[in-house]
């Protein structure tokens, strides 16, 4: 796990680290004891139940709006609402919207009665939200990076890089919903390049928040690997285990991945206020950040 954990990279290497023990069940026993639908599997690319489960319980507050931007198969809006948080899901596939409903009723049905929907919308639809009253409303912001290949436009299209341009977008769309303590918070299992080389993802996640108004506050290691003792147990799929056999065997050794990298932002206001206070400093009257200023930061500021 060593070369994955470097792909957090230097840029944020000051921020606190925490590691999260989400990895102590498998996947399928995870979705199962989690209540989600049979199908939620097909979702490779889904925030696991327990990662979703542990920053919902973290980074927000009972009553809470959740938002994922690009919910998948929605495990997190299930997690959501069996943690007594509405939720809200925007998907743009078909095929994911069916699966996101089917798991908001199936927690619905086993009791939780929190507001949850699911909107068949791309994330861009972040940039009407003033109308819908969103504005400063929502707690979390839970989203997974995603490099689904039906995302990308052609053979040559960097799917790594499509996705981190999206997430960036997310990031500027989303920034002005936050209420003041609102989080950020991104959750990507590791990429490797075509040359095997692990993909960082730290550093252009940490640029584009800082261009959305955003600050970076954790990182964190959420384990997919169960723990035994001072061993790891690896739980990786059977795709990803035959993916690593073929770099193998094309001369790229790579490791199987035994965790998600999560990345937590808050208000970059929100930041400041509590740097300065920790520091005994005066109270910052107005927002620092690079790049155009929209109505989120109009309104920190």
């Amino acid at each position: 796990m060593n070369d994955q954990l470097e792909s957090l990279g230097s840029s944020v290497a000051g921020l606190p680290l925490s590691v999260w023990p989400t990895g102590q069940r498998s996947p399928l026993e995870q979705l199962r004891d989690a209540g989600c639908v049979p199908g939620t599997e097909i979702d490779d690319e889904r925030i696991p139940p327990a990662v979703a489960a542990h920053a919902i319980a973290v980074y927000s507050q009972p009553g809470d709006l959740v938002l994922d931007p690009d919910c998948g198969a929605g495990t997190v809006l299930a997690a959501a609402l069996s943690a007594g948080r509405d939720a809200l899901g925007l998907t743009g596939r078909t095929r994911w919207w069916s699966l996101a409903r089917a798991n908001v009723t199936a927690a619905k049905t086993a009791g939780a009665w929190r507001d949850g929907s699911v909107l068949d919308a791309r994330p861009k639809v972040l940039a009407t939200a003033r109308a819908a009253g969103l504005i400063g409303r929502v707690g979390l912001v839970l989203t997974a990076l995603r490099t689904e290949a039906g995302s990308a436009n052609g053979p040559d299209r960097d799917l790594v890089e499509s996705a981190l341009a999206g997430v960036a977008a997310t990031m500027f769309y989303g920034e002005s919903l936050l209420r003041s303590g609102g989080h950020f918070v991104i959750v990507a299992r590791p990429r490797r390049r075509p040359d095997g080389t692990l993909a960082d993802l730290a550093t252009p996640l940490i640029a584009a928040a800082a261009t959305a108004g955003l600050a970076p506050v954790e990182r964190c290691v959420a384990l997919t690997a169960g723990l035994r003792g001072s061993r790891l147990v690896t739980r990786a799929s059977l795709a990803a285990r035959r993916a690593s056999a073929r770099a193998r065997a094309a001369g790229l050794p790579t490791a199987l991945p035994t965790h998600h990298e999560v990345l937590v932002f808050g208000l970059a206001h929100d930041v400041e206020l509590a740097a300065a206070a920790a520091s005994g400093g005066p109270r910052p009257t107005r927002l620092a950040v690079n790049g155009p200023v929209h109505a989120g930061r109009r309104r920190a500021a």
